[in-house]
């Protein structure tokens, strides 16, 4: 599997950049209380990638199969939406797509496991985390260097924003 490449012209026609949430926000684990609580552990980091893109005025999204507040709250703390509780993620990324008016040659998909393989197989840059499911990484042209949780999400921000045409910034 490729890591992603220093030099590419992929990453000048990207228009939308689509992430799966567990296993690529986290690090796929979950703290449970006895009252059934659940915490979940992000990389801080993630944070300033996403804002890299919004700069460029490139439109993220997160699609979950889990409906979680902790989701919610961690998108809206992250200014990105989220679309949740979904039974089939490609679905709703066809919905995106058509809604956004982006071809499927021009989306980022990053996920991390099984039910996200329908999703990377749709999309022109389909990536997984460095510890991504087996089954999925012979799907994705590209694999982070870092895993879910640690960092993967501003992985690929700082990769697209490094190879982002100038014309696409929008002022501050």
């Amino acid at each position: 599997m490729t890591s992603l490449p220093e030099r590419t012209e992929i990453r000048a026609s990207v228009r939308l950049v689509v992430f799966d949430f567990d296993g690529v926000f986290t690090d796929n684990t979950v703290w449970t209380d006895d009252a059934g609580t659940e915490w979940v552990r992000c990389w801080r980091g993630d944070g300033l990638g996403l804002q890299k893109l919004r700069d460029l005025g490139i439109p993220t999204w997160v699609l979950s199969t889990e409906n979680h507040p902790v989701v919610s709250r961690r998108c809206e703390k992250l200014g990105i939406p989220c679309r949740q509780g979904l039974a089939d993620k490609y679905e709703a990324l066809q919905t995106l797509m058509a809604e956004a008016g982006v071809a499927p040659g021009d989306v980022v998909y990053l996920g991390n496991d099984i039910n996200d393989a329908a999703c990377l197989r749709a999309v022109g840059v389909p990536i997984v985390v460095h510890d991504a499911h087996a089954d999925v990484v012979p799907l994705a042209r590209f694999q982070t260097r870092k895993p879910g949780g640690f960092g993967a999400v501003r992985e690929v921000c700082d990769w697209l924003a490094s190879g982002a045409p100038a014309r696409a910034a929008v002022p501050p």
